[in-house]
């Protein structure tokens, strides 16, 4: 349902990710914000729509910046649910191996619909299973992010590594070098989008320093430059793989980084936990960003991201919500809230603002993704909006509606607005029976358990 010029009018409170007041409200045309609003303004032209917000909290759309679509096939099952990272890994790899193109399409389904839902316009996916028959998983996921409407940075994932050659990952699970760059050239040109207003991006994400070989990151790094495309991998999650980047290549995690060709702003990086001194000043140095996932490292017992240490130093924190196997949910408005209190444990409560962690949410994490365009509430920017309502009983009593969203634990939006078009209406996905999406993806899941 598109918006021509719409003045989203009086909001209960507004979060804009800058300094601009906004309490008039918004004007959007053309799925662009045209006017920002003071209290008493009134546009400076007829809209032709008018959205009284005065029930609503407004955000812009939140922006995950990690994710596998794919592992909410496997929430919750019990053999890893108390597990570290790598047995946990090591348990989940020859499940995850059975993905088959159907189950892909219904697990990505079901990960963007329930972060659309918790406020979030944009999804980056680091998908690195390619096993036999699902050659094609990329395209499999900018088919559904077009059905939802919604903006994604697709990252071509890849594991070479495997444990015939020192990996953790099983054989069935790796690809040759060769096949993983030119599949990576092929998914750049086909899909890749630039620009402000881009719906589908593509960028290269190697997995782990434990599941691929120093060439693909290499060449990976190279073929980024050639076609300027972002990079992204995990590193620093755990202590293991600290171990393992000492005993393979006698590096650290950051060292590593650099031998490779990634140490640049070029880069993000899943999780960032175990940092010196040292290596947060090169990272700040080198405008490398961190997404920072809260809630998967309290699951996995991994620590907590340096947050404050690694911003002061110049490198961007975004958050992401990790896999839905090892945070069980895809909700980014939660992980907002998860990222308050876990940071507040190691920072303290001055330090971590509400508004401090909602910006990781918005404009932090666009700065992640490359894009400016998105990520704030401002004149010219996309108009991505969330829109939240705060009249359930764990609100009653609240004062401060921006605080009241992630202390009394808001979860679900009220309304989405991505590129002036609604998405969410009355707290339900336009043209998506997710009744039926349910009893699918349950059926696939106990499929893929089952073998």
């Amino acid at each position: 349902m598109p918006t021509t010029h719409i003045w989203i009018k009086n909001p209960l409170d507004i979060f804009t990710a800058n300094d601009v007041d906004a309490s008039g409200g918004i004007v959007v045309e053309h799925g662009i914000i045209t006017e920002i609003l003071k209290a008493g303004q009134e546009p400076s032209r007829p809209c032709t729509q008018v959205f009284d917000a005065r029930e609503h909290v407004v955000l812009p759309g939140l922006i995950n910046t990690h994710h596998h679509f794919y592992q909410t096939l496997t929430r919750a099952w019990g053999p890893v649910v108390n597990q570290p990272l790598f047995p946990w890994l090591k348990t989940l790899y020859p499940v995850w191996a059975r993905l088959t193109p159907e189950k892909l399409a219904l697990a990505s389904k079901v990960a963007l619909a329930e972060l659309l839902l918790s406020g979030c316009s944009t999804a980056a996916d680091h998908h690195y299973l390619f096993p036999g028959g699902l050659e094609n998983a990329i395209d499999i996921q900018v088919d559904v992010v077009r059905e939802l409407g919604m903006r994604a940075m697709l990252t071509r994932g890849s594991m070479s590594l495997g444990e015939a050659d020192g990996g953790l990952p099983p054989q069935q699970t790796v690809q040759q070098g060769q096949v993983i760059l030119e599949d990576s050239q092929r998914l750049i040109k086909e899909y890749h989008e630039r620009g402000d207003g881009a719906q589908v991006q593509i960028a290269l994400a190697p997995c782990s320093p434990f599941s691929v070989t120093q060439e693909i990151m290499r060449e990976s790094a190279q073929l980024a430059e050639q076609m300027d495309v972002r990079l992204h991998t995990h590193l620093a999650e755990t202590l293991d793989e600290e171990e393992f980047c000492l005993q393979r290549f006698g590096l650290r995690t950051v060292d590593y980084l650099d031998s490779v060709g990634w140490l640049s702003s070029r880069t993000w990086l899943a999780h960032g936990i175990h940092f010196n001194p040292d290596e947060i000043a090169r990272l700040g140095q080198a405008g490398t960003g961190i997404c920072h996932c809260p809630s998967s490292n309290m699951r996995l017992a991994s620590g907590i991201c340096p947050t404050v240490d690694l911003e002061a130093a110049g490198a961007p924190i975004g958050l992401g919500v990790d896999g839905s196997a090892s945070n069980d949910a895809s909700n980014m408005i939660l992980e907002a809230r998860q990222a308050l209190y876990i940071q507040r444990l190691r920072f303290g409560a001055e330090a971590i603002t509400p508004e401090r962690a909602l910006g990781w949410a918005t404009k932090g994490s666009a700065k992640l993704i490359g894009r400016s365009d998105i990520g704030e509430i401002a004149v010219g920017k996309q108009a991505d909006l969330a829109f939240f309502k705060l009249d359930e009983l764990r609100f009653s009593g609240s004062h401060d509606p921006i605080s009241a969203m992630l202390l009394c634990g808001s979860d679900r939006a009220d309304r989405m607005m991505i590129g002036g078009q609604w998405r969410v209406i009355d707290g339900q996905i336009e043209g998506l029976d997710v009744a039926q999406l349910i009893a699918d993806h349950r059926q696939a899941a106990k499929e893929l358990i089952a073998g």
